[in-house]
This record gives structure tokens, sequence and C-alpha cells, in this order.
């Protein structure tokens, strides 16, 4: 004789379908809270470079500033990383010059540069802005016509320094952004030019020995118009690119007390003031 075949009751069924439903919730839940494996490689989202993040990366550190007779001004420089700065803090430690990220590209502007770019001006430092080259995208004369116009201008007031070109590492791809050096040393001049162009003041070259050799040629045409501020956290500055007898500037730390990049001026405030008045 067959036998009835049973079926399940309602309550049954709901009781199943929620089993299901949180199993795979928690399959999910432990997919997501699982740590990054050492194969993954993450590309930063574009905006978020900041002023030696690709140094760091490449060159790491290898050690802290030696004792020197040379008198030298301390200084900082901040981006996003580090929203609202304690700038009396700063102030109050021996901090007297500051350089903010305002640019990057053609499509980035810092959201915190009003109170990194004022705030640093308020308790009485000498500053800066600087921008961030992204080579692989627009041309050089374009991005530095969109830093002008978002932070980075110039005016002699005696407290405004002159514009930073950031190049250096490619956090989001090649090292040299898929240019040749002689494509390199043409769209740096493009911007340096530009940049001079609008503002009447040559804008200071933020770079490491190492990328310059390797994405330039260790090109040295610049040395003798545009200020040199190295990165390098180690001991002393080391050598510098070709055309550069001295530095203007020097990062010397990632991890410095307050905010993390700390910076040596070469000279007493009164060339950090000389500096500002072109």
């Amino acid at each position: 004789m067959r036998r009835p075949i049973a079926v399940a009751s309602s309550h049954s069924r709901r009781l199943l379908t929620s089993g299901v439903l949180l199993a795979s919730q928690s399959l999910l839940l432990s997919l997501s809270a699982a740590p990054a494996s050492a194969d993954d490689t993450r590309t930063p989202v574009r905006g978020t470079a900041y002023m030696g993040s690709g140094v760091l990366a490449h060159e790491g550190v290898q050690g802290r500033p030696a004792a020197t007779r040379v008198t030298q001004t301390e200084g900082v420089d901040v981006s996003s990383h580090q929203g609202n700065v304690a700038w009396p803090t700063l102030w109050s430690s021996g901090v007297k010059w500051a350089y903010t990220k305002a640019t990057e590209g053609t499509s980035y502007r810092n959201p915190y540069y009003s109170q990194q770019y004022d705030g640093s001006y308020d308790v009485g430092m000498i500053r800066g802005a600087y921008h961030f080259a992204i080579p692989d995208g627009a041309g050089g004369a374009a991005q530095a016509d969109y830093f002008v116009d978002h932070g980075g201008g110039w005016s002699k007031d005696g407290r405004t320094l002159p514009g930073v070109l950031d190049i250096e590492y490619n956090p989001y791809g090649d090292t040299c952004y898929g240019r040749t050096t002689s494509q390199m040393v043409g769209w740096i001049r493009d911007f340096l030019g530009r940049y001079k162009e609008r503002t009447g003041r040559q804008a200071v070259i933020y770079t490491s020995t190492n990328w310059w050799k390797q994405c330039t040629g260790d090109y040295s045409g610049f040395g003798s118009t545009n200020p040199l501020w190295i990165a390098r956290y180690a001991s002393t500055v080391g050598p510098l690119p070709a055309g550069w007898d001295v530095h203007t500037m020097w990062q010397y730390t990632s991890s410095g007390p307050t905010v993390g990049d700390h910076d040596k001026f070469n000279g007493t405030l009164d060339r950090v003031k000389a500096l500002a008045n072109g």
C-alpha cells in the first residue's frame, strides 16, 4: 500500500527558511571580517596621496636627524589625513612654518584646507601650499593652473611661502607614472613655467633623490632656479639630486609629535621670512 507523503507544516517551513538565511548572513559576515591577505594590494583612492607617502613606502625609515651646529627652523606639512590640526600646540612646541596640501591632479581639493592653511597663519606661522603632482593625468601647465586657482597662489605679505610641486613615487601605479625621463622633465618644466607665469615666483620642488634619479634621469636643469625640499627619513639629508648643492627644506620624519610629517628649514627663521618675501 502506498504511504502518504508527509507535508511539512507552515511552521516547519518557516524554521527551515530562517535557518538558511542565518547561515548565509553568518558566512557573509565572516568573509567581510576576514583580514586582508599578504597578496592584497588595493590601489589607494585618488586624492588620498600626501607629501612623503611614496617616499615612506619605497625608501622606509633609516634613522632620525643627527645633532648639528647649523641653525634649522622646525616646520610641518599637513593634508586631509591630519584633519583639523592643533595649531596652538604645534606653535608652542617650536614649529614656525607649515605647508598644507591644497590640490592633487585637476580634480581633488583638500577639504581641510581652510582650517589648516588659515589656522597655521592665525597662530603666527609662515605658511604655504603644495600640489601633489599626477603626471599621468593632465599636463603640467593645467595642474599648475588648478593649483593656483584653488589655494596655491602667492602674495608678498611676508607670511606666505611660494607654492610647492610635490613630485614623487606614484601611489596609484607605475613609479614614474608611465613617462620616460624626458617626458617627466618636460611635464615638470611645464608646471614650473606656468606657476611662475601666474604668481611671479619660482615654485619649490619636493622630491627624493632616489625617485629623481630614476624618473628624471637625475636632470640638473632646475637646481639654479627652484628651491629644493628633500625627503629622506634618516640621520642626514644624504646625496642631493643633480643641480642642487644645498637643500632649502628637509622632510626628516613621518612620525613626529602632534602631526606626523615634520621638517627642518635649512636656516634661521629670518631665512624662512626671506623665502616668503621672495
